[in-house]
């Protein structure tokens, strides 16, 4: 089981930037994809980001490519960097571990992190 603990989440303006942070405590981190998923209020959980276990490839959801970007490094992070933020990036925001090849269904990730807000104003 991986424990993931995300941070980085906040409130900004339109066009703005955050970066959200997933600490993950297992020892083969290299062995997990990561994905990024989002909920706001009153909506199903949707697919945002997805990296593989190498980093040598990523996957977005089409409302964010071009603005978001996954990463992953060998300190068992993985990251969320989110450029031009737009009021209806607004939700929760959660990280999340595949020990398959991760995908965009919430159903391939074995564990979830807490979560973490993100808030863009108008």
């Amino acid at each position: 089981q991986v424990q993931l603990v995300e941070s980085g989440g906040g409130l900004v303006q339109a066009g703005g930037s955050l970066r959200l942070s997933c600490a993950a405590s297992v020892r083969t981190f290299n062995m997990y994809a990561m994905g990024w998923f989002r909920q706001a209020p009153g909506k199903e959980r949707e697919f945002v980001a997805g990296i593989s276990r190498t980093s040598g490839s990523t996957w977005y959801a089409e409302s964010v490519k071009g603005r978001f970007t996954a990463s992953r490094d060998a300190k068992n992070m993985a990251y969320l960097q989110m450029n031009s933020l737009k009021p209806e990036d607004t939700a929760v925001y959660y990280c999340a571990a595949s020990s398959g090849f991760g995908s965009m269904s919430p159903g391939a990730y074995d564990d979830w992190g807490q979560g973490a807000q993100v808030t863009v104003s108008s």
